[in-house]
């Protein structure tokens, strides 16, 4: 028998701003769409959801509080791999499925991180910028340079976080001659093929660029630190596409302004969109993109098409990528 549902979508607009289709998700019930819900409107939030059944989300946070004001909530879709904005446990609690994308945006997200390093290294942007503003045609020389033009060919990168998109960056990595170590909860042979294991400290100590891919838990929760960042090597580089908070922004900060980390590729902060008192903003050698890595409409149809067949089977009785029951 089929099933039709009330379904809200909490904050379109990053997912689709008008290049893609609703249509496949309003044929799985009466579809309400807001393309933005303020994060911090608990009220709002709880508001929108009210009956329905079904919510999707972004980045709009489900806390206790919502789930609790929102009875006929059963099933919690994200728009995405990560699901730290919604109150998973507590939703198990009350018995709400959640499921995410887990590997929407594997090559859109890797060549996103391997671009930022690239940029890192020779500083394209800028120096383009400075064409463009008339400095070269007044150059005394047929060539000129702000930064250090470095090459990655026979470094050493080191990836924390061996997943899809971290193996399909060590892909790249080796393509462009690097060696390639990894740190990893979990070990898989699929892992193994992609870079060699080492512990924690080994790959602080060995990298000349370390690449952020793991997920924001609480036990990676700021893992980029004073601490570990004296560890690494001097003039280290560090890119992160994952999470802004797996950083304290104030310690790479210091070490971006004292030279101990060369330089830093961000496309995520710790709260986002960015304010206008973090540290990093005033920092050298840092280049930061706004959450971007993700975008590509490749990527974004493969999420919509996926909360698609995340939804339709949690109606058919057989839920799938469900991260908390």
């Amino acid at each position: 028998m089929e099933v039709y549902m009330k379904i809200v979508i909490l904050d379109a607009y990053t997912e689709n701003p008008g290049d893609l289709s609703w249509e496949k998700i309003k044929s799985l019930g009466d579809v309400a769409i807001y393309d933005r819900t303020p994060c911090t409107d608990i009220d709002l939030i709880a508001e929108r959801i009210g009956d329905a059944q079904i919510a999707i989300v972004n980045k709009t946070p489900v806390n206790a509080q919502v789930i609790e004001r929102c009875k006929n909530l059963k099933f919690i879709a994200v728009f995405g791999t990560g699901y730290n904005i919604v109150d998973y446990k507590y939703a198990a609690e009350k018995g709400i499925s959640l499921s995410n994308v887990p590997s929407y945006g594997t090559n859109t997200v890797s060549q996103f991180t391997i671009g930022l390093l690239l940029e890192v290294c020779s500083f394209y942007g800028h120096h383009d910028m400075t064409v463009k503003n008339g400095r070269w045609e007044k150059s005394e020389d047929f060539c000129y340079w702000d930064y250090p033009m470095i090459e990655l060919y026979g470094k050493t990168a080191g990836i924390i976080g061996l997943g899809k998109i971290g193996r399909a960056s060590a892909a790249l990595l080796k393509a462009l001659g690097m060696e390639v170590i990894a740190f990893s909860r979990s070990k898989n042979k699929e892992g193994e093929k992609a870079a060699v294991y080492v512990s924690f400290d080994e790959l602080l100590e060995r990298s000349d660029v370390i690449l952020l891919h793991c997920p924001l838990f609480e036990e990676t929760k700021g893992m980029i630190n004073k601490k570990s960042i004296k560890k690494m090597k001097d003039g280290v580089i560090i890119i992160n596409t994952s999470r802004g908070q797996l950083i304290v922004e104030e310690d790479l900060a210091e070490a971006l302004n004292s030279g101990k980390v060369y330089a830093a590729g961000l496309d995520v902060v710790a709260q986002e969109p960015i304010r206008a008192d973090n540290p990093l903003l005033k920092a050298k050698n840092v280049i930061i993109t706004p959450h971007i890595a993700w975008v590509s409409k490749e990527s974004r149809q493969r999420i919509l098409d996926a909360t698609y067949a995340n939804i339709k089977a949690f109606l058919d009785g057989k839920p799938i990528n469900v991260v908390n029951l």
